[in-house]
């Protein structure tokens, strides 16, 4: 009988990072997947990215509504009451053998928990890393907590989590999904990159992804401000923008994006590009600038420097094509001259990502199978001590 797991996604980034391990399971005759899409997925706000999935012909089991058409913290704590109601319905129907969840997001958390009390064996996609600027951090370690098997990123990130407590035997080092995605997805030609954008890429451009630092309080709309003076100053450049996730005050973000966007032809605004046109633009992009994971993941397979900004990455481990430079117009305008500098391309043309060899779902799919196979996954566990 096949092994049923609950595959849980909430966010396009997410999605695109999940999809091929969700592709892989399907040729696993002992693994039967079930894709529920909840959260910014389904909100007309955040692109209804959903469609996308649908697009892709993964067939999705359940859509579940939680995200309120807000951002402040009370709502962020009531979506994640509307998502542990609302999944524990789910798994007292569906009952799946295993649920598969990757990051640090909030609604991921509230359904952790609902699984927990479910006494269902959860399965944790890239714990121990740390975001020291992001409510994620605690999110994520108390994620690794609840979950019985766990896969990192990097071997520090493996260390770190059998740190927490949890058994060698259950964890495992596979690397990031987003440099198996960048290594293999085929991309588009500049020419449709532009067709599909609806945007000339005439001059050297930069992706642009700025988030909201989570632990700071009331810095969105000041930090977003610089960062769009500093790229207001940049007339020879053009800038591929795309908006904030659904964290608290992410809508201020992405309604200054909005305004800067309207008010400059060298900006283009997007709310989701979708994981191969985002691959694609940081192809042929000349930096990538914001606070994203992605600028430390994905980017460093393309050679291309990647400007991060302030406190939301802190801690994360990072490879040297990276930049960090702090929320100020000022410094982001001198990060940006430095990443533009023929030094600095010199310096990282044969940088390497330090975030594994582009083979991780393979290693995690077979991992699964042998544990399947040997019934391996269960909920209880005993504390490791170092």
């Amino acid at each position: 009988m096949a092994y049923k797991i609950t595959v849980l996604t909430a966010t396009r980034a997410e999605y695109g990072l999940l999809q091929p391990i969700v592709k892989r399971m399907l040729q696993e005759k002992r693994i039967d997947v079930k894709l529920v899409v909840t959260g910014a997925h389904l909100s007309p706000e955040f692109g209804k990215t959903y469609l996308a999935i649908e697009k892709d012909g993964l067939k999705i089991d359940k859509k579940i509504e939680i995200l309120l058409s807000s951002d402040t913290p009370s709502s962020v704590s009531k979506s994640m009451g509307l998502a542990m109601i609302s999944f524990a319905d789910y798994f007292a129907e569906t009952k799946p053998d295993a649920l598969l969840v990757l990051g640090d997001r909030y609604e991921t958390l509230a359904v952790c928990c609902a699984a927990m009390n479910a006494r269902i064996p959860i399965i944790h996609l890239y714990g121990g890393e740390t975001t020291e600027g992001a409510i994620d951090e605690a999110v994520r370690h108390a994620i690794t907590k609840m979950s019985y098997v766990h896969f990192t990123s990097t071997e520090r990130y493996r260390r770190r989590v059998i740190q927490l407590g949890e058994d060698p035997d259950r964890v495992f080092c596979v690397g990031a999904m987003g440099v198996e995605n960048a290594a293999n997805i085929p991309l588009l030609s500049k020419e449709q990159l532009e067709q599909e954008l609806d945007f000339r890429l005439d001059k050297p451009y930069a992706v642009v992804t700025f988030h909201p630092v989570t632990l700071e309080k009331d810095s969105a709309k000041r930090q977003t401000e610089e960062l769009m003076q500093a790229l207001d100053t940049r007339k020879d450049m053009k800038f591929i923008i795309t908006k904030a996730n659904a964290d608290a005050d992410g809508r201020i973000i992405n309604e200054l994006c909005e305004k800067f966007a309207m008010e400059n032809e060298h900006v283009a605004l997007y709310d989701s590009l979708g994981m191969k046109r985002y691959l694609s633009a940081l192809k042929y992009s000349s930096m990538v600038i914001g606070n994203s994971s992605s600028g430390l993941v994905e980017a460093p397979s393309f050679a291309i420097p990647t400007i991060n900004i302030g406190e939301r990455q802190k801690g994360r481990l990072q490879g040297q094509t990276v930049i960090n430079c702090e929320p100020k117009a000022d410094s982001i305008a001198r990060a940006i001259n430095q990443a533009r500098s023929e030094a600095f391309l010199q310096e990282i043309r044969t940088a390497v990502n330090p975030y594994g060899d582009g083979h991780t779902s393979d290693k995690i799919v077979n991992i699964l199978v042998k544990l399947i196979e040997e019934e391996k996954i269960g909920v209880a566990k005993k504390f490791f001590d170092l």
